[in-house]
């Protein structure tokens, strides 16, 4: 089992044992340059096999209104998820959040699902990629189910190539629709170990 020293300085590699210990780093907001660990006592997590898209927006998925795109544009997608918004609550991504997770993105450790229209990026996720676990960090919406599209596209290859565990750290009401649900910390962790055993590509 990895061990993580507070006082030690916070690196992409160090990011990556945090995560293969159920821990993982967040800033009080996009102004503080100082990041702290986190371990939620209740895990978020999507199971992959009960997965549900709203009718609504299967409907939508099945129009195909936007291209996806895979891994081409980290910057636009973090810049998107840090963007200021009416209906959410300041960003808690900073620099030192987006100088780690853009230093995973280049190693091949942390992916983006981006949708795209007419050559403009309208909205998106990324996450950190870690043997068969997929741990969604955030996302983003420029236009009406832009990051849902994205979350669907998303699900649809973690199951293509044989991934086991989707974990959305906590569970909103917004991930409750596509049957998020929250497990003690035991559990996740026994999860995440079998999850990390299994090697799967994105």
């Amino acid at each position: 089992m990895p061990t993580l020293d507070p006082m030690d300085e916070i690196t992409p590699e160090l990011v990556l044992r945090a995560y293969a210990y159920g821990i993982f780093p967040m800033a009080e907001s996009a102004d503080d340059p100082t990041l702290f660990w986190v371990e939620p006592k209740l895990r978020g997590v999507i199971p992959l096999d009960t997965f549900h898209v709203p009718r609504r927006l299967a409907r939508t998925v099945r129009a195909g209104p936007f291209e996806v795109r895979f891994d081409t544009d980290f910057e636009g997608v973090i810049s998107g998820c840090a963007a200021a918004r009416p209906d959410a609550d300041e960003t808690w991504i900073n620099p030192a959040i987006r100088e780690l997770y853009g230093a995973l993105f280049r190693s091949g450790h942390v992916h983006t699902v981006e949708t795209w229209r007419e050559g403009r990026l309208v909205g998106g996720l990324y996450g950190v990629h870690l043997g068969s676990a997929f741990f969604g960090e955030s996302m983003f919406s420029f236009e009406r189910d832009a990051s849902k599209f994205a979350l669907v596209k998303l699900v649809e290859r973690l199951k293509a190539h044989g991934f086991t565990l989707l974990d959305t750290q906590f569970v909103t009401e917004h991930l409750s629709q596509f049957g998020a649900i929250e497990i003690p910390r035991a559990e996740y962790k026994r999860r995440l170990q079998k999850a990390l055993t299994i090697e799967s590509t994105f």
